[in-house]
C-alpha cells in the first residue's frame, strides 16, 4: 500500500534499562552517608571527654548543651556564659519547655568543683533531667 511510512522502530518500548540510574543513586547515597556527619554537626567546643561504657545517645529536640572546656569556661550551645548567665538561660529554656534536658560535656581535666557548680546551677533552674556526655571506650577524641 502506498503512503505507508511505518517501520519496525516505531514500536512500543517494552523495557527500560535502569542500571545507570541505580548506579547514580548508589553513588549519591555513599556520598551523603560519608558527608552526613559534617553537614549535620553543629559547631562544638573541643573537650577531651572521659570514657564510659554505659553511655547513651540523647535526642537533640529537647536538650540544652552545656560545655565546660579545659580552662573552666562554660558554654551554652557554643556561646560563652558565666554562672549567672547560665542560670538565666537555663530558666528561660525551662519556661519554654517543661521537659528540657541539659547535656553536660566537661573536659576530663576540669576540677570536680567546677563541674558540680555547673550541675548545681542547672538544678537551681529547676532542670532536674540532665545527662553527662562521655565517649565510648572505642571512640577517639574529636569524633
Amino acid at each position: 500500500m502506498g503512503g505507508s511510512a511505518s517501520s519496525d522502530d516505531d514500536g512500543m518500548i517494552a523495557g527500560i534499562n535502569v542500571t545507570p540510574f541505580v548506579d547514580i543513586c548508589l553513588v549519591l547515597l555513599v556520598v551523603f552517608m560519608v558527608t552526613a556527619k559534617y553537614i549535620v554537626s553543629r559547631p562544638t567546643i573541643p573537650v577531651d571527654l572521659p570514657r564510659a561504657a554505659t553511655g547513651q545517645a540523647q535526642q537533640e529536640n529537647q536538650t540544652m548543651s552545656v560545655t565546660i572546656d579545659r580552662t573552666g569556661q562554660i558554654f551554652v550551645d557554643t556561646r560563652p556564659v558565666n554562672e549567672a548567665q547560665l542560670l538565666q538561660v537555663a530558666r528561660e529554656r525551662k519556661r519554654a519547655n517543661r521537659d528540657v534536658r541539659a547535656i553536660i560535656s566537661a573536659d576530663q581535666r576540669v576540677p570536680h568543683g567546677r563541674f558540680v557548680l555547673v550541675v548545681d546551677t542547672i538544678r537551681n533552674a529547676e532542670i532536674s533531667r540532665f545527662a553527662i556526655q562521655t565517649e565510648s571506650p572505642g571512640e577517639t577524641a574529636g569524633q
